[in-house]
């Protein structure tokens, strides 16, 4: 994650440019790419840096510092001072307890640990736009094909392959889905069409926030079952 000189997270909703990071997961490394430059980020960030206070929302967090030189070269890229650091796995943060069966986490995430959405769901809301969508404005983890529109809103219990999982609460959405995340240019789509009929309670739903109740892999091409 990403924080200011204060410890606040940063996100594309307050700095779109963020959308020019890109990145690429190894058997053993990651690779970050920005334009042509790239930089080596390994899996986890050692727990003998210094530990640091930082906060995602209302959450206080602790978390430890990557060596100066990452925090040197996301600053240079994003044009204002910002450290990398890591999530120190032995401390919790506990996702919000209305929605939460047990004792889960949610570690750095913006509020629960994965997102599901349906293609159907996207193709129901680029028929509605001049100009079409793809998938990556609303940055989930599970997408499937099949099914109606919007059907995993309604999602509790369901399995992909041998994993067990929990549908909570459906995802709120924020301007973050403005940013095109080729150019990490803001407009107003699709969040003014979204706004238009799936808008309630003051707020504008599309996927389905889940929770994981198994951690075997997962793999694409994974049939899902609902319980």
């Amino acid at each position: 994650m990403l924080v200011d000189e204060q410890g606040n997270f940063l996100t594309q909703r307050a700095y779109p440019s963020m959308a020019l990071f890109r990145l690429k997961a190894y058997e053993d490394t990651f690779m970050i790419f920005h334009g042509s430059d790239q930089l080596v980020l390994p899996p986890s960030i050692p727990v003998t840096g210094d530990r640091r206070p930082a906060k995602i929302w209302n959450d206080k967090v602790t978390v430890v510092e990557a060596p100066a030189h990452y925090h040197d070269w996301f600053s240079e890229r994003l044009g204002m001072n910002c450290r990398l650091v890591g999530f120190p796995e032995e401390q919790p943060r506990l996702i919000d307890p209305a929605y939460r069966p047990s004792s889960e986490n949610v570690s750095l995430a913006d509020g629960y640990p994965l997102l599901v959405i349906g293609q159907a769901s996207l193709d129901d809301l680029n028929q509605r736009l001049e100009q079409p969508v793809p998938m990556n404005r609303f940055r989930p983890n599970i997408v499937f094909t099949g099914g109606k529109p919007y059907e995993e809103e309604e999602w509790r219990n369901f399995r992909v392959g041998n994993n067990r999982f929990l549908g909570v609460k459906p995802c709120s959405r924020c301007v973050l889905t403005t940013v095109d995340q080729d150019t990490g240019v803001a407009g107003r789509e699709p969040l003014l069409t979204l706004s238009r009929y799936r808008k309630k309670n003051d707020k504008i739903y599309f996927g389905q926030n889940v929770i994981p109740l198994d951690y075997h892999e997962v793999h694409e091409g994974n049939e899902i079952a609902l319980d």
